[in-house]
């Protein structure tokens, strides 16, 4: 099986802010969820946990999985997309000007600028880890969870449903929420 679970909240979460790479903790209501969680999704079998190296998805494994003797691996190819330069700008959905705001509206009219990362970069990195990690251990039975984070989550969940990019945004990726994929 595979699932996959996006981070708790943080304080950019509530304040609508890009996060992307930059690392930033789990408020206390993000640790609540992940906590939740754990508790929500004690009795969902896992064999390992792959992980973003950001700060939010590591504490949520950690928590999600606390007292369970289950591998927690550290993986950049699950890293955030990155936003560039916008990264830390608040309110992009009600701010026409600002390029990454049509990654919400119109995926696949998307154009990575100033230092941002394109759709294609996020889909061949977040393609690797599944050819090369996820798939081959699920082809051996194992149960494989995947902490992450709401635009990269929704690259893995296309590139699995085999799902075109104008469609990213629709399963809908709530923080602390388990989808199981596979």
């Amino acid at each position: 099986m595979l699932y996959i679970i996006r981070h708790g909240k943080t304080d950019w979460n509530l304040r609508h802010k890009l996060q992307g790479k930059t690392d930033i903790p789990l408020n206390e209501e993000g640790i609540k969820m992940a906590k939740d969680a754990g508790e929500r999704y004690k009795d969902v079998h896992f064999d390992v946990c792959y992980v973003s190296p950001l700060t939010r998805a590591q504490e949520t494994a950690k928590l999600l999985l606390e007292g369970r003797d289950i591998p927690i691996i550290t993986d950049d190819r699950l890293m955030e997309m990155g936003f560039g330069i916008y990264e830390g700008e608040e309110g992009v959905f009600n701010k026409p000007e600002c390029p990454v705001r049509e990654l919400f509206f119109n995926p696949a009219g998307y154009k990575a600028v100033n230092g941002a990362e394109s759709i294609e970069e996020l889909y061949e990195r977040t393609g690797d880890f599944l050819e090369k990690v996820a798939y081959p251990q699920i082809k051996e039975g194992k149960d494989v969870l995947i902490v992450g984070h709401g635009a990269m989550n929704s690259a893995i969940i296309c590139q699995v449903f085999n799902k075109p990019v104008d469609k990213l945004w629709e399963v809908g990726i709530e923080n602390c929420k388990l989808i199981k994929l596979i």
